[in-house]
């Protein structure tokens, strides 16, 4: 099944757009597409690689061009711009719609929307707003949040102590975004976005307790909407037959949405401070990420003593 905006949902939630002509065709429009075109070519006559799915829009450069056509030239590329497939047409800076595109356009019965911002800008919104809409999601269950400014996703088996230990968090002062279910989808090639549902929004399940409302407890600082997904920490229960990794050489990701996140593996144990613990992890992260890790100055510092020691043992055999 493919994806879809609506327009009318577009226009809605966008107070810079208005609709210019064909009102009557919003409520029927649908966008399958997040990219945006600009149709400089197309005025021209060149129609090989025409994006018709795309939103079509024309600024300065494209409008100023199309004042320098005749009718007729005019009405034949608007009526080859206006196929079954093309959603709308979008006029920036509030400038003047060319009377044979809405002809065109009304004809086809595709609407034409304005706004008097920049067709940068423009172009930046509408970019964003589609192309997070039309993201592939899924649904991961765990508890997502944000420590030391970081979105942290904690995972684990069922009551391994994932809500009650973000519930520490937050009580430290964190933030956050979803608990027991997370909706995750792709922005861009490197990052991952994460919301709750709508039905979960600032409600956490404290087992003993039942749900309680983060927001009403401990104020609007203590949720936030959404948050990109930089650290995944899986708790596990503590096997004494495990072997667990000390020293931080090891290193996992996990893919979600296609992009490959960050993972380590925590082991609970009744007496470790989990909230302390995951703290720390997150601070150790952002410190790798800025190029200082405690492993590899270990790791340097155990090879410098090795090579000390070997240089002492030669220096002594050879006294000898």
């Amino acid at each position: 099944m493919v994806n879809a905006v609506k327009l009318e949902k577009l226009i809605r939630d966008n107070k810079i757009i208005h609709v210019a002509h064909g009102k009557q065709y919003v409520a029927k429009t649908e966008i399958v597409v997040s990219d945006i075109y600009r149709p400089g070519l197309e005025l021209t006559g060149y129609f090989d690689f025409y994006p018709k799915q795309r939103i079509q829009l024309l600024g300065r450069t494209e409008i100023s061009y199309a004042a320098r056509l005749d009718h007729e030239s005019l009405v034949h590329v608007f009526n080859k711009m206006c196929t079954p497939q093309t959603p709308c047409f979008f006029i920036s800076r509030s400038l003047r719609v060319p009377p044979e595109l809405v002809e065109a356009a009304d004809k086809a019965q595709i609407p034409i929307l304005t706004s008097p911002e920049s067709t940068t800008y423009v172009s930046s919104i509408l970019t964003e707003y589609l192309r997070e809409r039309l993201a592939v999601r899924d649904t991961i269950h765990g508890v997502l949040v944000e420590v030391k400014g970081l979105g942290v996703l904690l995972t684990g088996d069922s009551g391994v102590g994932k809500s009650e230990t973000a519930l520490g968090l937050i009580h430290r002062g964190h933030r956050l975004i979803a608990d027991d279910r997370v909706d995750v989808y792709q922005k861009d090639v490197e990052t991952v976005m994460g919301e709750a549902p709508k039905i979960l929004k600032h409600l956490m399940e404290i087992r003993g307790i039942g749900i309680i409302d983060v927001m009403d407890l401990f104020g609007v600082g203590a949720v936030k909407r959404r948050s990109s997904i930089k650290l995944v920490i899986k708790l596990v229960n503590w096997d004494n037959n495990a072997s667990y990794d000390r020293l931080g050489f090891e290193e996992s990701t996990r893919d979600i949405c296609n992009v490959e996140i960050p993972q380590i593996t925590i082991p609970v144990k009744v007496g470790r401070n989990m909230e302390d613990i995951i703290e720390i992890a997150t601070m150790n992260f952002r410190a790798k990420r800025w190029g200082y890790d405690a492993t590899r100055t270990f790791d340097n510092n155990l090879t410098a003593l090795i090579a000390e020691n070997s240089q002492k043992n030669t220096s002594g055999d050879k006294s000898k």
